[in-house]
C-alpha cells in the first residue's frame, strides 16, 4: 500500500534511530557476550492472534538500519488479514543483528497492528455512509510515526499530523481569545500575513456556535460531545457550506448513528490511545 505523505525516509530513519539509540545505548551486551560475530540464523514472524497486520514496512526499515545485509521474505503485507499461528516473515543473516532489531520491531509490529484491527473494525461499521472515519493527536509521544500510519493501514483517514499542518480552534483557543468570530478572524490575518496555506477547523458546542463559526467562514466544523439529535440539527444548519466532524467520546457503537447525522468525518482518539496491542513473537529458526 502506499505511504502516507509524512512517512519519509528521513522521518523513519530518524525515529528508528532515536528508539535503537533509547533501546540499545552502550551496547547489545548480552548478545555481544553470548553471540558468534559470524553465525548466521534465520527467525520468523509468528502470528499468535488474528489480526489486520501492520508494521511490516516499518520492520523492513528496522533490520535494514540494524544490518542491511539481512533480508526478508515476506509472506504477509501491510494491511492484509493474518490468522493466529501465520508466519508473517522471515528474517536471514547475522544472528547478532537479528537478537539486536528483535524488540524494536516487535514494539513497533505488536502497537501498530493492534491499531490497524481496531480501525479495520471501526471502519467496517461505516460501509455505506458517506462518513470517514479520522484519527486524533491523542498519541504515544514519540511513537506518533508509527500510530498515524497503523491508522492509514487499517483504512482510516488521518486527521492533521500535528500543530503546524492544520488550524483547529479548541474550546480553549476560543475561550481565551473571546469569541469564534474573532478568533477566525485573527487566524485569517495571521495565515495571509505568514503566506500559509491551511485549513481552519472551530471546535463548537452548541448550535449558536455552529452558526457562528458558519458565518466567520471556515473549513470545517468540530461538533464536539453533541447528542446525535443536535449533530443531525447542526448539519442542517451547515448545509454543506464546509465539512462537519462529530467529535468527543466516540465509541464503536454509536458509529452507524453517528454516521446516519450526515456528518462528513468521525474522529475517535480511541484509535491510538485505547487500543491492545496484537501477541507476535519473533522465533528463532536454526539454519
Amino acid at each position: 500500500m502506499n505511504r502516507p505523505c509524512y512517512v519519509t525516509d528521513d522521518a523513519v530513519k530518524q525515529f528508528i534511530s532515536r528508539a535503537l539509540t533509547e533501546d540499545v545505548g552502550a551496547g547489545d551486551h548480552s548478545t555481544l557476550a553470548t553471540i558468534p560475530e559470524n553465525l548466521q540464523q534465520s527467525a520468523k514472524l509468528l502470528v499468535k492472534e488474528d489480526c489486520i497486520l501492520a508494521g511490516v514496512e516499518m520492520a523492513k526499515h528496522i533490520f535494514g538500519f540494524v544490518d542491511e545485509q539481512l533480508h526478508l521474505d515476506i509472506k504477509i503485507n501491510d494491511g492484509e488479514e493474518a490468522k493466529k499461528g501465520d508466519v508473517a516473515f522471515t528474517v536471514t543473516g547475522s544472528a547478532r543483528s537479528i537478537l539486536t532489531a528483535e524488540r524494536l520491531v516487535l514494539n513497533c509490529m505488536q502497537r501498530m497492528s493492534g491499531i490497524a484491527t481496531m480501525t479495520h473494525e471501526w471502519d467496517q461499521r461505516l460501509l455505506g455512509t458517506k462518513a470517514k472515519l479520522l484519527d486524533t493527536r491523542k498519541t504515544t509521544p514519540n511513537f506518533r510515526l508509527c500510530e498515524k500510519w497503523a491508522v492509514a493501514i487499517g483504512g482510516g483517514t488521518n486527521h492533521r499530523y500535528g500543530l503546524y499542518d492544520m488550524i483547529m480552534l479548541k474550546d480553549n483557543h476560543i475561550d481565551y481569545n473571546g469569541s469564534i468570530t474573532q478568533a477566525v478572524k485573527m487566524t485569517k490575518e495571521y495565515l495571509a500575513k505568514n503566506k500559509l496555506d491551511l485549513k481552519i477547523e472551530v471546535e463548537t458546542r452548541n448550535l449558536d456556535e455552529v452558526r457562528e463559526a458558519l458565518a466567520a467562514g471556515v473549513d470545517r466544523i468540530m461538533l464536539d460531545n453533541m447528542p446525535t439529535v443536535q449533530m443531525a440539527e447542526a448539519v442542517k444548519i451547515v448545509d454543506g457550506k464546509c465539512e462537519t466532524e462529530a467529535s468527543g467520546g466516540v465509541i464503536r457503537a454509536q458509529l452507524r448513528e453517528i454516521a446516519a447525522t450526515g456528518v462528513d468525518y468521525i474522529s475517535a482518539g480511541a484509535l491510538t490511545h485505547s487500543v491492545s496491542n496484537i501477541d507476535l513473537s519473533l522465533k528463532a529458526v536454526k539454519i
